[in-house]
């Protein structure tokens, strides 16, 4: 308020609102008079605003706080820490504005599909060159459309050809004429030589219309309809037959986890994913294999996109050959040749890389190969967890709940890497051995102090008690071969010669 007086020093009692004060903290009342224009002075900018209100009787404005009160505690707002917003944290952009962290492109997606898409190729020639494989590759779209036109593009070939042979040996100009012999019977028009086709292509033969032998033309013309129409139907269902067949569809029912996950096996870190079969028939030669997808700098500066490496799920064991019966847990056993060897649980979240499953196999019922795939991302490996158990003995089978594929529970796993692990285990064995090597060097001062006892002995023993030397071996012992290195008892050699 002293800043408001001093820069309105010389303020016209005009523009002075009558308030009554009261003491802080209750209420005053503010009494504007009506009139034409208001000038209402701003407490924070210190400025004249004119606003002009319409002509209404006195209003009495009630305000519970002084200015004081307020900026006060637009003060203590300003000073309390802002509270963290929940949820996902956001990374910071350039000037501070929050910003989504960008989701990883998949390189091959959760039901096997590639994410990669072919452009700019010039040479599309080469796709006639194999038109088998590409009529098969269609959708069933496109499929269905070329299997209808094959059929209909060659019944309408052949029926204007028919058509046309009747139009110039002047069969339609003798329709009524009986004694005229026509080349087919009863082809009156493009309509009947379109029927007429599609008789003899499809082997119909209702046998209203018959080719005579009057038409040698007619004749080849049939034989070579016939031919072409039994290569079109070889073709034609073959590559119906072969897209009905594929295996594409057998590897709906092989099943991926949802998580991959890294926890102890027989003391060592191990990469682990589930797979199952959900169909009875099972897969034969069952083959699996893994492959990181990562990105790379070689050292000469090179800059490798997706860079592919294998990942090792017991090739040299055999352990990648699988009997499918029941799901496995796939285990890749994270070593000096692993991709993941100094990955520790910190750095698993600052990764970026997929992680490519495939497996191959035979299917049982059609003899051909069928490959499953699937992928796993940094952010889909869980550390520290296993995977729950998930078959149980019943009577007379095993019984498989599929309820708990994909759960995991937490184990305790070092959040470190495994070469962390296994420099500490080293580091521990190193002093293991050169604690128990030590010991073994003061093993002989104990014996030699042990000789000493007999000398003294020496007067009890010539009373005819026997002494007995514990953790030394004796002359006679040795000679006899008898005794042994540690624990042996032995007589004096003065009783053995008395």
């Amino acid at each position: 308020m002293a800043l408001e007086n001093s820069v309105f020093a010389s303020r016209p009692e005009s523009l002075s609102l009558p308030v009554e004060e009261k003491g802080e903290g209750e209420e005053v009342e503010v009494a504007t008079e009506a009139s034409a224009e208001v000038f209402n002075l701003s407490e924070e900018l210190g400025h004249v605003v004119t606003t002009e209100t319409p002509l209404y009787p006195p209003v009495l404005a009630r305000v519970h706080r002084s200015f004081q009160a307020k900026l006060a505690e637009r003060e203590a707002k300003a000073n309390e820490p802002r509270k963290k917003t929940q949820g996902a944290e956001k990374e910071r952009g350039r000037f501070g504005w929050g910003r989504t962290k960008r989701k990883r492109q998949r390189y091959v997606e959760k039901n096997g599909r590639c994410n990669v898409s072919h452009g700019n190729m010039r040479e599309t020639y080469r796709y006639l060159t194999d038109i088998f494989t590409t009529l098969v590759d269609l959708n069933w779209r496109c499929s269905l459309f070329v299997f209808v036109m094959a059929y209909a593009v060659t019944w309408l070939f052949f029926g204007a050809i028919w058509y046309l042979i009747a139009y110039c040996r002047g069969d339609l100009d003798h329709l009524e004429d009986e004694s005229w012999t026509p080349c087919v019977n009863n082809v009156n028009g493009f309509i009947s030589a379109f029927l007429f086709s599609i008789e003899t292509e499809t082997t119909i033969g209702y046998g209203h219309r018959v080719i005579t032998d009057q038409c040698p033309v007619g004749t080849m013309l049939l034989l070579l309809q016939a031919i072409l129409g039994s290569m079109v139907n070889a073709f034609m269902v073959g590559c119906m037959f072969v897209k009905i067949s594929q295996p594409n569809k057998r590897a709906e029912t092989l099943v991926f986890s949802k998580h991959a996950v890294i926890s102890l096996r027989d003391d060592k870190l191990c990469l682990m994913f589930r797979v199952g079969d959900l169909r009875s028939s099972h897969i034969v030669g069952a083959n699996m294999r893994a492959k990181l997808i990562k990105s790379k700098q070689t050292q000469e500066g090179e800059f490798i996109p997706l860079d592919q490496t294998d990942i090792s799920v017991g090739f040299e064991t055999g352990d990648d050959r699988l009997f499918l019966v029941s799901p496995l847990v796939i285990s890749h056993e994270i070593d000096t040749n692993s991709p993941f060897w100094d990955m520790s649980q910190s750095q698993l979240g600052k990764e970026d890389f997929e992680i490519v499953v495939i497996l191959e196999g035979m299917v049982e019922a059609t003899g051909m190969t069928c490959q499953a795939r699937s992928s796993y991302l940094a952010e889909e490996v869980q550390w520290g967890h296993r995977f729950s158990p998930m078959m149980s003995l019943a009577e007379g089978f095993f019984d498989v709940d599929y309820g708990a594929f994909h759960h995991t529970f937490e184990v305790n796993t070092p959040s470190c890497s495994a070469q962390e692990i296994s420099l500490a285990t080293a580091r521990l064995d190193a002093h293991l051995y050169w604690s128990i090597s030590s010991r073994l060097d003061e093993e002989p001062t104990l014996t030699n102090e042990a000789a000493k006892q007999p000398d003294s002995g020496s007067a009890s023993s010539r009373g005819g008690e026997p002494t007995f030397i514990v953790g030394e071996m004796t002359d006679i012992q040795e000679q006899s071969g008898l005794g042994e290195l540690n624990g042996s008892v032995a007589t004096d050699q003065s009783e053995s010669e008395a």
